[in-house]
């Protein structure tokens, strides 16, 4: 499994991570959701060994992965699918982590087949790939050790809807068959249908954590009405709290019947009433992480 605990990470003074603390368990898929700049990657490059941590500790497999005798036996890592050395064909990229790991050569074929490369694909250099190309590359390389843990940041980037449910099934038999995954993508449908347990940070710091049924099911209930200002009035009146979702609604975890009631006896027309996990993870997601929104930031050395 891996274990992180009290995590930090500070640049020049900014905190990038925040006390943050979680464990990803066998045989599940963690989901590691946050917007752009939250500390996503960040946490990630500690967990492999790339960038140092400030305080806290991660444990991957009982230890640090830098201790690790031979750590592509037993962590497989996509961390950014376009790090990979553009003038290489994909097999001669596989070909050396097998070798690096001392894996036998029929490893690298069977990767090859396994995401979907064809042999005409396979001997062209990387340069000449899609985006999605260079994720499945990535993923054969994370897998060719067969390890234990997956810890992948954005994989799905670049692929076509075909490569996504390709990518979702493969993740699901490997931790249905015992694996570890922890996984990172700002695809919410598709975290929603593969993800065990999710992980949900902003501005460095967890604001939610627990299985997925858990967290959608604590979601509370959504309400808007053409007077907003009026139902939000009345649902303070009524003492109950409520903030503007990410879809321009109210939230509140008042139950629905509860505040239909205060909205009749307000005299306040609903234009919508529902229990807020019928939206699903994208609603909560936007709830949760509401004040650290950035459309146009894009995680970089402080992600």
């Amino acid at each position: 499994m891996i274990t992180v605990q009290h995590l930090t990470k500070t640049y020049r003074g900014t905190v990038a991570v925040d006390d943050i603390s979680f464990t990803a368990r066998p045989g599940r898929v963690t989901g590691f959701l946050g917007p752009n700049g939250a500390g996503k990657s960040t946490s990630m490059r500690i967990m492999v060994g790339l960038t140092p941590a400030t305080s806290g500790s991660v444990e991957v497999l009982g230890g640090r992965y830098a201790d690790l005798p031979n750590p592509g036996l037993e962590v497989g890592v996509l961390l950014d699918a376009s790090a990979q050395h553009a003038g290489r064909t994909g097999r001669e990229i596989l070909t050396i982590a097998a070798r690096t790991m001392g894996l036998p050569a029929r490893r690298v074929p069977e990767m090859l087949r396994r995401v979907s490369l064809t042999e005409k694909e396979a001997d062209r250099r990387v340069r000449d790939y899609s985006l999605g190309m260079r994720q499945r590359l990535g993923i054969a390389t994370a897998l060719i050790g067969d390890p234990a843990v997956l810890v992948l940041d954005e994989p799905a980037n670049g692929l076509d809807p075909a490569g996504i449910r390709w990518m979702r099934d493969l993740l699901r038999e490997y931790a249905d068959q015992g694996g570890t995954v922890l996984l990172s993508s700002h695809l919410l449908h598709e975290i929603e249908v593969i993800a065990d347990d999710l992980v949900v940070i902003g501005h460095g710091r967890i604001v939610a954590q627990g299985t997925k049924q858990e967290l959608l099911s604590a979601a509370g209930t959504v309400v808007s009405a053409a007077d907003l200002a009026g139902l939000a009035a009345a649902l303070a009146d009524a003492g109950i709290g409520a903030s503007v979702s990410g879809s321009g609604a109210l939230h509140t975890d008042a139950d629905t019947d509860v505040v239909g009631r205060v909205a009749l006896a307000a005299g306040v027309a609903l234009t919508e009433l529902r229990s807020a996990d019928s939206a699903g993870l994208e609603e909560m997601f936007l709830e949760l992480t509401a004040e650290s929104q950035r459309e146009t930031t894009t995680e970089g050395a402080a992600a």
